[in-house]
């Protein structure tokens, strides 16, 4: 995956610090050459990579180790410090956000896109070669100024920790237009990708010319209230004239606010030389990189600013129309130093599971009361979310832990148990106490059997392991309540009998609403 070469390569650097009172040149000079090398290895421009080891050079050095701090925590501090910059980032900004009860903190994305008005639309060019997926990346950009983006300029008032997804949304109108007339079934695909996310396809066939089809895309969006146009151009095998006459003709025409280009983020370093290339001949004021879920080494992201100047604004992270993310350049800079993404899980999460829901089944799963919808629902928010890989990556310590076989192994069962619930009936699903005390319990598993095709042994096993999950669901809520000290309910620990037995006792004194007879 993205990211695991250089972020395992770099952990193993760090840890060869050791005890130090203070970083010196000579301490650090190994470390920076290990490191060097790695960014190198993940295909990092090596200017970029060399500007990079020079700037955390000069963060280090002369530093003295903070007490409570590790030689090696304030290295990778620095580290840390220097990636934000150098991807577009501010490393001394003041977070917007913070997600307290996990000790989180967030700016925004590094670069956010120009907003219109209805009738005066903003125009997004979008550029780039062939194969890079431009004409998907404009669906999914399209959905997501239509339904995810954040509106930053909106100050919200509120006493509890902000995630991103409580801030208010822009719901933008978007207009689609397709001027690539030269793909094979270009036109028909941004058609399909428009008509699957809900947003409106202007198109002139191919035998028109793009800049006449931006024009009256422009004209059709500023008649009809649309607030942002994006154009989908042509692309080439390789840059060349006729494809950067055809963008400034286009660019002459309608004047776009945004010329983003969309890379490929498998290209490694050629990623950033091809945004330089583009700059240049048409002016670029961003980047989107694509197919950030594959098995690229991640040079492109960390060397796209560091060679272009211009900021990535958009990464694509899975083939879904939900899959294109803002760029983070704090949040990158922790996945590649092998911390993980935390904020961003809390933020899937919350979008996948609405509040009530989850303090809904938060209630039922204190209560013992999970059932087998309940597990349903929940293992459709985590596919939402992504896949299990794409999870443990983004987790703290979790890198290079879980082998890409258990991950396999987990999403087969999780699908196998989905297959088995779906089989049970709706009286079933909601009281599993049917399968576990009910006297028909050994008729319902072997019917269960039948109509699911797994064997009567592989039923009984994943309801044991439900019930298991379910009674420690509910040890663990109790707990969790126990130690709010804002919380009413009455204090649990399980494992520690004495103390139950010993809160039950004064809880039950002065009950009655009396004070006794004597």
């Amino acid at each position: 995956m993205m990211f695991d070469q250089l972020a395992g390569a770099i952990s193993s650097v760090v840890k060869e610090f050791g005890p130090r009172q203070r970083i010196t040149e000579e301490g650090i000079k190994p470390a920076l050459r290990s490191v060097r090398r790695a960014l190198l290895d993940a295909d990092v421009n090596i200017d970029v990579a060399d500007a990079l080891i020079d700037g955390v050079r000069k963060r280090s050095l002369g530093e003295e180790v903070i007490k409570g701090v590790t030689a090696e925590q304030q290295f990778v501090k620095a580290m840390y410090d220097e990636l934000v910059d150098m991807m577009g980032g501010d490393s001394e900004a003041t977070p917007l956000m913070a997600v307290e009860m996990i000790g989180i903190k967030t700016n925004a994305p590094a670069s956010t896109l120009a907003v219109g008005q209805p009738g005066d639309p903003v125009v997004v060019l979008l550029a780039g070669l062939q194969g890079a997926g431009k004409t998907t990346a404009a669906g999914k950009l399209a959905l997501y100024l239509k339904e995810r983006e954040v509106d930053y300029s909106v100050e919200v008032e509120s006493d509890k920790p902000i995630m991103i997804n409580d801030l208010p949304k822009r719901n933008r109108k978007v207009l689609l237009a397709a001027a690539d007339v030269y793909r094979p079934a270009a036109i028909t695909q941004l058609e399909i990708l428009g008509k699957s996310v809900g947003v409106e396809v202007f198109s002139m066939g191919t035998d028109t010319d793009p800049v006449d089809i931006a024009q009256a895309a422009l004209e059709k969006a500023k008649a009809e209230g649309f607030d942002t146009l994006i154009v989908d151009t042509a692309g080439r095998q390789v840059i060349d004239d006729n494809l950067m006459a055809e963008l400034q003709r286009i660019q002459k025409t309608v004047k776009p606010d945004e010329t983003l280009l969309v890379v490929d983020a498998m290209t490694g370093q050629e990623a950033a030389s091809l945004t330089a290339a583009f700059d240049s001949a048409v002016g670029l004021t961003g980047a989107i990189l694509t197919k950030m879920d594959g098995d690229s080494r991640g040079g492109a992201a960390v060397s796209v600013r560091g060679v272009s100047g211009k900021p990535i604004k958009f990464i694509g992270v899975g083939e879904r129309t939900v899959d294109l993310e803002p760029f983070y350049p704090d949040r990158m800079a922790s996945r590649i130093l092998g911390m993980g993404d935390v904020l961003s899980i809390v933020e899937k999460a919350s979008a996948a599971l609405s509040t009530e829901d989850a303090a809904r089944m938060t209630e039922k799963a204190k209560n013992a009361q999970f059932d087998f919808d309940d597990f349903l629902q929940q293992a459709n928010a985590v596919k939402n979310m992504g896949s299990l890989g794409k999870m443990a990556k983004m987790m703290p310590g979790m890198n290079g832990m879980i082998s890409d076989e258990q991950l396999v192994t987990a999403e087969k069962r999780l699908k196998k148990n989905e297959a088995m619930i779906q089989c049970m009936t709706t009286e079933e699903r909601g009281n599993p106490d049917l399968f576990i005390r009910d006297k028909s319990s050994r008729e319902r598993i072997q019917r269960l059997a039948d109509e699911s095709g797994y064997s009567t042994t592989e039923i009984r096993q994943f309801i044991s392991e439900f019930q298991k999950m379910r009674t420690m669901m509910s040890r663990m809520t109790k707990s969790a309540g126990a130690m709010n000290p804002d919380s009413d309910e009455e204090m649990v620990m399980p494992g520690n009998r004495a103390t139950r037995r010993a809160m039950k006792k004064k809880n039950k004194v002065g009950r009655g609403g009396g004070g006794g007879f004597g």
